[in-house]
């Protein structure tokens, strides 16, 4: 039954997605309307298919940047929510601290940290971190917090020690919130690394579209722009995927009983 549906659903996704390109397609073509301002999605396909080995490079840098980023950014929200789980008094003023660090402007942090770490890959890590640690620090802390308090009463009736509490109650209790930061932080990475690669960097995806930005040349810029796209959806799709696999009681309902 869920087969079924996901299959459906990938259907229309997939048909909505090729009517907006064949309207894209259409309005360039009708209107006349040059490259330089908005290329089709068929030049921009013949520009990516011409350049194999430049967006490949880049496509590999950019996401070897938010992989790393979005690591570090799942594990610190992880390990921080679970410390403020175990210890509630901490939670006001470390999610004070965590709401400043998220309404400070990446973009403005990103120069600083080029200037003072250089152009390397180090500061483009921490950038795409510090966007992803937010909504995994929010998720799994609401999570861990929706753990079901009689079954947390008849645990202590057992006299199970905290972390066993943790380990077999509260941390699947949390991992379907876990999943949903995971979703939202996913494409996040991607951003974060595009934004910290505008500041100056060697290589990456956000390197070739500014560069593509600074000379007017468009096919190339969206040529990037399909390919951030394209990862997005697949590491969304791919975490819906482990999710399902995870989290397999999630969606039991009782007509499938």
């Amino acid at each position: 039954m869920n087969g079924e549906r996901q299959t459906s659903s990938t259907m229309i996704a997939a048909a909505i997605l090729l009517f907006f390109f064949i309207v894209w397609e259409l309005a360039v073509f009708s209107s006349g309307i040059q490259p330089y301002l908005l290329p089709s999605p068929s030049h921009i396909l013949k520009t990516l298919f011409a350049n194999p080995e430049l967006y490949v490079r880049a496509t590999w840098f950019t996401l070897g940047e938010a992989l790393a980023g979005l690591t570090l950014g799942v594990l610190a929200g992880v390990l921080l929510a679970s410390l403020l789980s175990l210890a509630p008094r901490l939670e006001g003023g470390v999610m004070t601290l965590a709401i400043l660090i998220k309404s400070t402007p990446m973009v403005a942090v990103a120069p600083l940290l080029t200037l003072w770490l250089g152009f390397g890959v180090l500061p483009k890590i921490i950038i795409t971190a510090l966007l992803t640690f937010f909504p995994v620090l929010v998720n799994m802390l609401s999570g861990l917090h929706s753990t079901d308090a009689a079954l947390v009463d008849l645990f202590r009736s057992w006299h199970t020690g905290r972390w066993e509490t943790y380990f077999h109650l509260r941390l699947p209790y949390a991992l379907p919130y876990l999943f949903a930061a995971l979703k939202i932080s996913a494409p996040l990475a991607l951003i974060g690394a595009v934004v910290a690669e505008w500041t100056g960097a060697s290589g990456g995806l956000g390197r070739t579209m500014w560069l593509a930005y600074t000379n007017l040349n468009l096919p190339y810029l969206f040529a990037a722009i399909f390919i951030l796209a394209a990862a997005g959806m697949l590491a969304y799709w791919g975490l819906a995927g482990l999710e399902q696999r995870c989290v397999f009681w999630k969606g039991t309902s009782q007509d499938e009983f």
